[in-house]
């Protein structure tokens, strides 16, 4: 037997530590333990043994709620008396209390036996039960009851024996089987005060004396009275109280529930101060305004992940959606809403920012975006129903300018674009090699643009003067100039130093500039790979790229420099250009024949008028784009970016002078990323790379975030048949109706575009004032 002293010295232990002491010896295999206790609650609870050996506890000076949640096989035994709570939750073990127990003994009870040998305290058997697939639960007293016992007795059999209890009225207490509504309660001698609204007490039957007969030795040996037997089996002292029948309860008098809410039960209902009662039943499950939460189709309320990452805001996701219901043409005319360079720009040079975040790499990878942009080089647009009359003008050719010509065109405006080089097209025609962006298509795409009604004027180079007459002749004026001036640093021997931008246009005009065999190149940016890759191309041997922080060149340029045989290394630091090379601030030496800088351009804006503010030599303009009244500008005149930072800074522009023109307030278009949880993924079936279609059909791939999809998925899944689809000239609608919606939420749990949302029922209850 496994002994627990929980008394050292004066240290008592606490009952967390007892109860670990016995689950720990318990998973060593003991089954006997003998716990002389100190007050610990819980002792001898739900336990049982690894191989299913019964247990068996000794308990002395135990606490409240020995044997709690009791299981089978096992047996507690308490020498003496305990506290309340015997057998509280008792589901099936034998609890033996030699002495008194506490109140509240056998308290919900649902199996098991429990034994008390002396007396048991106030609302002892109280909310007693039976499950009919077990054995009832049983609990025997020896002596008498306090008060308030078998309160709500729902099940089981209790026995109160009532020895030495002949100076109590009642050996039950006062108000015993208050609310019972099953089980019986045995008693012996007098029992007053037993409700008899809820109980009746009858004599016993033959099978009543048969059972207590039974089980009385069992009882008496385990509290140690045997010698009992013979007194206390006189069966003429003993009764039953048993629960009324339905048809024996006593009846009310029949009223109508509105009228006993209304009158009797308070004037005008309990609720009168604050609303006025209709006495509607709201079922758990509710429809219309008692609804939680409602569904809110949200399309296109948030921006797809795409979208929200493209500076130029093309919305991706509705080319796609525009694909899978067949309208091809106008899904290629989508994207010129936002660019004229789809081909150009999105399909070829840009590092498809729209790609990088897109749902569908959580499911294998993203849809083809960039490639799709091509399908949109060729395509011609409607020029526009009606003209303003009024008359623009864009300094600069480049992304940004062209991009502005373009919206202003589509919107009714006259423009003329002002060009300091004989072609059109800036950085894109002057700059980017040729194996980056096809010729054909530039050519194409500002062709495009000159058929919307956009002049060209090439070979101007603007001055002050020059812009005062440009400004005098027209409504308003966009300055996208770009940036053309090269920086370089003015290290010693810097004027052997080549500048990358010259470097490139001069090889994009068909020039073949003089370089040696040996090319240094600073600056590891986009541009400075552009150059390494013209350099080879003009019989370099070795180009060596260097910068003083991480390349900030795209990956893929990167590697086709190194693919060349081209050398990146960093953070390199120049302290001196000389004819051998660069010598570095650590006084290493770089050979080189040929030095060209790649480290950034600023733009030429001397011809801007006088009260115009540049900041580090850009302009600064005000939330409108603009400069000054009826002065626009975009692109790399306010900041060096991207191809699709220009054309979409374009854009704004534009739209921003077109509300000048209108006297109009302009309104920039805000986007808000659609939350990533709101997609549901689960939709779409993952494919391998070998398996992904040609970008014009991609669209089934395409998960469409936060644009409907028309995939009738919460139309199939709506238990209730509430969501209707309307089919309109713009897509379709889905519609959720009130009268039927129970706002459980699977529409939008199995939306896999995030359209749907749930959101809290703000309609007014009518019930309060």
């Amino acid at each position: 037997m496994f002994k627990i002293n929980t008394i050292d010295g004066n240290n008592r232990m606490s009952t967390q530590d007892l109860l670990e002491s016995i689950n720990a010896a318990l998973a060593q295999g003991e089954t006997e333990f003998y716990i002389e206790a100190a007050g610990q609650h819980d002792i001898g609870g739900p336990l049982w043994h690894p191989e299913g050996k019964p247990l068996t506890f000794l308990v002395k000076n135990a606490g409240q709620r020995v044997g709690s949640m009791c299981l089978p096989g096992t047996e507690i035994i308490v020498e003496g008396s305990a506290s309340a709570d015997i057998g509280w939750l008792n589901a099936g073990g034998r609890i033996v209390v030699k002495g008194d127990g506490g109140d509240t003994a056998a308290h919900c009870a649902a199996a098991g036996t429990i034994y008390v040998g002396g007396r048991a305290g106030t609302r002892s058997g109280s909310l007693m039960k039976h499950d009919p697939l077990f054995d009832a639960p049983e609990f025997w007293v020896l002596k008498n009851v306090g008060s308030f016992a078998f309160e709500f007795m729902g099940g089981g059999i209790a026995v109160v024996c009532g020895y030495d209890s002949e100076q109590f009225d009642s050996v039950l207490g006062d108000r015993a089987c208050t609310g019972m509504v099953g089980g019986i309660v045995y008693f012996r001698g007098s029992a007053g005060g037993i409700s008899a609204k809820d109980t009746k007490i009858l004599p016993l039957a033959a099978e009543d004396i048969a059972y207590l007969d039974g089980k009385m030795e069992d009882f008496l040996n385990a509290v140690g009275r045997p010698e009992l037997r013979t007194e206390l089996t006189d069966w003429q002292e003993w009764h039953k109280v048993v629960p009324l029948s339905y048809d024996e309860r006593p009846k009310k008098a029949n009223t109508d529930l509105f009228s006993f809410r209304n009158s009797a039960w308070v004037p005008g209902s309990i609720f009168s101060d604050v609303c006025d009662d209709d006495f509607t039943v709201i079922d758990t499950v509710a429809t219309g305004e008692y609804r939680r939460r409602v569904p809110v189709w949200e399309n296109g309320k948030y921006s797809a992940p795409c979208e929200f990452n493209c500076t130029a805001s093309i919305p991706s996701q509705q080319r796609f959606n525009l694909l899978r219901d067949g309208r091809i043409e106008e899904a290629y005319r989508l994207v010129l809403e936002y660019t004229p360079f789809p081909g150009s720009v999105c399909g070829a040079v840009c590092p498809n920012l729209c790609m990088d975040d897109c749902t569908r790499k959580t499911v294998d990878i993203s849809a083809q975006i960039g490639k799709l942009g091509r399908y949109s080089s060729a395509v011609d647009v409607p020029m526009p129903e009606a003209e303003t009359g009024k008359h623009v003008a864009v300094i600069g050719g480049g992304a940004a300018g062209l991009t502005a010509a373009w919206q202003l065109a589509r919107l009714g405006h006259k423009v003329t674009v002002f060009e300091a080089d004989e072609k059109m097209g800036g950085k894109m025609e002057q700059v980017i090699p040729r194996s980056r962006l096809p010729q054909e298509t530039l050519t194409r795409e500002i062709a495009r643009i000159a058929a919307m009604g956009v002049a060209y004027k090439t070979g101007v180079s603007v001055d002050k003067e020059k812009f005062t007459s440009i400004k005098e002749c027209h409504d308003a004026v966009v300055v996208a100039t770009g940036t053309h001036v090269t920086k370089v640093i003015p290290w010693p021997g810097h004027e052997r130093i080549i500048k990358g931008l010259d470097f490139l246009k001069a090889i994009n005009k068909g020039e073949k500039p003089a370089i040696g065999k040996q090319i240094i190149v600073i600056g590891c940016g986009n541009s400075g790979m552009d150059v390494a890759v013209g350099a080879y191309g003009l019989g370099a041997e070795q180009v060596t790229c260097i910068d003083v922080q991480r390349p900030a060149a795209f990956a893929a340029e990167l590697a086709h420099v190194k693919a060349l045989g081209g050398e990146i290394c960093w953070p390199v630091f120049t302290k001196e250009v000389t004819d051998e090379g660069i010598i570095t601030q650590d006084g290493k030496l770089i050979k080189g024949d040929t030095v060209i800088i790649a480290i950034g351009e600023v733009p030429d804006l001397d011809f801007v008028p006088d009260g115009i503010a540049l900041e580090r030599g850009f302009l600064q303009p005000a939330g409108n784009y603009s400069v000054a009244p009826g002065i626009f500008t975009a692109g790399d005149t306010i900041r060096p970016g991207r191809l699709v930072d220009a054309i979409g800074a374009g854009r704004e522009a534009a739209l921003a002078a077109d509300a000048y023109l209108r006297s109009a307030a302009y309104m920039p278009a805000g986007k808000i990323r659609i939350p990533a949880e709101r997609m549901s993924t689960a939709y779409f079936k993952k494919c391998h790379s070998c398996d992904v279609p040609d970008a014009s059909g991609d669209y089934a791939r395409c998960i469409s975030c936060g644009t409907c999809r028309d995939c009738h998925m919460c139309l199939k899944s709506c238990p209730e048949n509430a969501i209707t689809r309307l089919a309109g000239e713009n897509g379709a609608e889905y519609v959720s109706d009130p009268a039927s919606c129970i706002g459980c939420g699977i529409c939008a749990g199995i939306c896999p575009c995030g359209v749907w949302n749930m959101e809290t029922n703000a309609e007014p209850i009518k019930f309060y004032r």
